[in-house]
């Protein structure tokens, strides 16, 4: 009974049990969700970086998942591994949207994909909703997120320099469009 009391002061504490709730979540008023979801096995190993324009959001491995809130309107995401894959965004406050994370096989170490869907793609859909129903996301501690956005300020500025001047033009980067949020009777 200690333990469990315990526990529940320690959660109620750090605010976890609100965050890490496996599950869809709703996110907080006026904010928009994303869900960064990577159903595959296979590159299990490797770890993609997750940014959100010029900051640092978090990381994850394997069969998992990031939640993550932000801001409606025009966004762009970027994901880095051996390659750096963008995502443009529109996306409505009050909305759930998923992007898929894809393993791509690289050189030296596994590409990473960002693939938009919504619930109409029904089949992608279902695997991402049943690792979210199943655990909860992934979280980067909040002291990493500052380290890194330190540690990779000359990164991430040379990153959207290139992203700006060059690839943009030059890719076929994916677009997750505000309508492709996922209704709520889906979630």
């Amino acid at each position: 009974m200690k333990k469990l009391f315990f526990m529940t002061v320690l959660l109620a504490l750090t605010g976890i049990y609100t965050v890490s709730a496996q599950g869809f979540q709703p996110p907080a008023e006026g904010e928009t969700v994303i869900y960064f979801v990577r159903v595959t096995k296979y590159g299990k190993p490797t770890s993609f970086e997750f940014f959100h324009q010029d900051k640092y959001i978090g990381v994850f491995k394997g069969s998992q998942y990031m939640r993550y809130e932000c801001d409606p309107g025009e966004q762009l995401f970027w994901a880095s591994s051996e390659n750096k894959e963008f995502i443009t965004a529109e996306l409505e406050a009050g909305k759930t949207y998923i992007v898929m994370v894809d393993v791509i096989m690289g050189v030296m170490k596994a590409h990473v994909g960002l693939t938009p869907i919504g619930a109409n793609d029904s089949e992608q859909f279902e695997r991402a909703k049943s690792l979210i129903n199943k655990k909860a996301p992934t979280i980067t501690p909040e002291d990493k997120i500052a380290k890194m956005n330190k540690k990779l300020a000359k990164f991430i500025t040379a990153k959207l320099e290139m992203y700006e001047s060059t690839w943009k033009n030059e890719k076929n980067f994916k677009h997750l469009s505000a309508d492709m949020a996922i209704p709520d009777d889906q979630l």
